[in-house]
C-alpha cells in the first residue's frame, strides 16, 4: 500500500468528481493536501470532510497570479512540496465548429497550465525530490467524431508529460502520465442522467472489461505513482482504461467466424 506520510500534495481540480477522489485517496494514504478549484463551495466541504491536513485554495489554473497564490499557500501552510497532480481540464468542445475563444480556453485549462504549474513547482519540487502526475486520457491519442478541442488538448499534455519528464529528470523529479478511459466522473453522469448501468452498457464495446470505471481506481493508481513504490518510474504513459488501448479495430468480434457467415 502506498505510504505518503509527511509528503504534501497539490491537486488541481481537486474538489470534483474524478479529482475529489484523488484528493482523498491522496490524504488516505497520509498526505497533507491542497485543494485547488474553483468553487469554493465543493472545495471547503471536501476539507471540512477529510479534516486535518487538507486546505482549500480557490483557483483560476488559468491566471498566473492565482497560481503563484498556491503554490505560496502551500509552503506557507505546509513547508513543502511534494506531489503536483495536474487533474483540471476543461470539456468544452464543438468538433470541427468550435471556435478559437473555445480552442484556446481548453488548451490554456488542461495543458498549458500544467505546464506553468509546473515550472513554478520545480524548485519545491527539486527540494523534496517529487514527482508530477498529469492526468491524461485516450482521447490524446485516439480521434473521436464530433470532438476536437479537448481530444487535441489532452494530446498536448501527453507531450508536455514527456517533454517534462526529459528536463525535470536533472532536478530528480519524477513525471508520468495516467491515461484515462472511460471513467464515472461528472461528465459522464450529466450526459447519461446519472444511469451508471445505461454508461456501463455503451462503453462495453470500447474496453476490454465492459464497464466504466470508478473514479476510486483512477485515485488508488495516482497514489502508487505518486509514492515511492513507483520510485523508478517517469515518462511514463499509465493506462487506466480497461483495455480501451490495447484494442484493434475488431474490438471484441473476431474477424474470421464473420467472414464464413458469407459462404453459407
Amino acid at each position: 500500500m502506498p505510504n505518503l506520510t509527511n509528503k504534501v500534495a497539490i491537486i488541481t481540480g481537486g474538489a470534483a468528481s474524478i479529482g475529489r477522489d484523488i484528493s482523498r485517496e491522496l490524504h488516505r494514504h497520509g498526505a497533507s493536501v491542497v485543494i485547488a478549484a474553483r468553487t469554493a463551495e465543493k472545495g471547503e466541504a471536501l476539507v471540512k470532510e477529510l479534516g486535518e491536513r487538507a486546505v482549500y485554495v480557490q483557483t483560476d489554473i488559468t491566471d498566473d497570479s492565482q497560481l503563484e497564490r498556491l503554490i505560496e499557500r502551500t509552503i506557507s501552510e505546509f513547508g513543502r512540496l511534494d506531489i503536483l497532480v495536474n487533474n483540471a481540464c476543461a470539456y468544452d468542445d464543438e468538433g470541427a465548429q468550435t471556435t478559437r475563444e473555445t480552442w484556446l480556453s481548453t488548451i490554456n485549462v488542461s495543458a498549458i497550465s500544467a505546464a506553468i504549474l509546473g515550472q513554478m513547482a520545480r524548485p519545491h519540487l527539486a527540494k523534496s525530490q517529487g514527482n508530477i502526475v498529469n492526468i491524461g486520457s485516450v482521447s490524446g491519442a485516439f480521434p473521436h467524431i464530433g470532438r476536437w478541442a479537448y481530444p487535441v488538448a489532452k494530446a498536448t499534455l501527453r507531450h508536455l508529460s514527456k517533454s517534462q519528464a526529459v528536463e525535470y529528470a536533472q532536478d530528480k523529479i519524477r513525471v508520468n502520465l495516467l491515461v484515462l478511459g472511460h471513467i464515472w466522473s461528472d461528465p459522464f453522469e450529466g450526459l447519461t442522467g446519472d444511469n451508471r448501468a445505461h454508461a456501463d452498457k455503451v462503453s462495453a464495446s470500447f474496453n476490454l472489461l465492459g464497464r466504466v470505471a470508478n473514479g476510486e481506481e483512477v485515485a488508488k493508481l495516482a497514489a502508487f505513482v505518486a509514492s515511492e513504490d513507483a520510485s523508478y518510474i517517469t515518462g511514463a504513459e499509465v493506462p487506466v482504461d480497461g483495455g480501451y488501448s490495447a484494442m484493434g479495430p475488431e474490438q471484441h468480434m473476431p474477424l474470421m467466424p464473420l467472414l464464413m457467415e458469407g459462404s453459407s
